[in-house]
């Protein structure tokens, strides 16, 4: 026979849940021995664990005591049933765990995968980290309002930087972004961005420069946060018209129906010099 505390212990509870389950009816309370004490038996024991199991497992005590004088079969369904709605629970924790491991993931927590690396890959060629930030900041309300698109985005901006132009015009460009809006030396950078759109046109097409569309609101917050997170990309867009093209986030012939500075994230590829 087992004292109250040797009971507690063998099923894994404190004594004072036991005297819990005791005073909502749930576990029998046995008699008094000779010396004042109440003893348990074995059946107690099995008794307390199916109690604290069920009780773990979120069953309400009510439902408990029900379940504890249920027949074998109404036991086994009521059984069954918890059982699906714990996987139910064990799935959405893990969909919890999984959000907040992102959380400390950086760019991936917004973006896809795909968008990630190349970010992650501006960054190894050794582009100005405020550039990758714009671009990234661009990305993630491309991604969210057409992220059927974005492979076909991406494999254009994959092949874009693979071109030593390119990657060395954002170099230039990130020179460029600690000199006032009204620096001379902004020449140079819109000089190489002209000289850069016109011999792409040139080689791939005036259509391969902007081939993605978007809407005209979209374009105007990317262009905004382009321009009020770089200060000079105003100035040089201007710079830029003057040279034949215009746009931040859609870029364009002048003259071809373009937004003043219109967008496709990509402008395409947008050479959004914003990202």
């Amino acid at each position: 026979m087992l004292t109250i505390g040797e009971l507690a212990s063998y099923a894994g509870v404190t004594v004072r849940a036991v005297r819990h389950y005791h005073a909502k009816g749930l576990l029998p309370e046995p008699e008094r021995d000779h010396s004042g004490y109440r003893r348990y038996g074995a059946d107690a024991v099995v008794e307390l664990i199916r109690i604290r199991t069920l009780a773990e497992a979120g069953v309400p005590l009510a439902r408990v005591r029900e379940l504890l004088g249920a027949g074998e079969e109404e036991f086994a369904a009521a059984v069954a049933e918890i059982d699906q709605r714990l996987r139910a629970e064990i799935r959405e924790r893990r969909r919890h765990r999984a959000r907040i491991a992102r959380l400390a993931a950086g760019d991936s927590l917004a973006l896809p995968p795909e968008v990630v690396e190349f970010l992650d890959r501006l960054r190894a060629l050794g582009v100005d980290e405020r550039i990758v930030q714009a671009e990234r900041d661009g990305w993630i309300p491309l991604a969210a309002h057409a992220p059927e698109r974005v492979p076909e985005w991406m494999a254009r901006k994959r092949e874009q930087i693979a071109d030593p132009r390119f990657i060395g015009f954002y170099r230039t460009l990130g020179q460029a972004l600690d000199r006032a809006d009204d620096d001379p030396r902004l020449d140079g950078p819109a000089d190489e961005l002209a000289a850069y759109l016109t011999a792409l046109a040139e080689e791939r097409g005036e259509d391969y420069i902007d081939d993605a569309e978007i809407e005209s609101p979209l374009v105007r917050v990317m262009d905004t946060h382009a321009f009020e997170t770089m200060p000079s990309a105003r100035r040089l867009i201007e710079l830029l018209r003057q040279r034949g093209w215009t746009g931040w986030t859609k870029v364009g012939r002048v003259g071809r129906g373009r937004p003043e500075h219109g967008g496709s994230a990509e402008g395409a590829e947008r050479v959004r010099m914003d990202g």
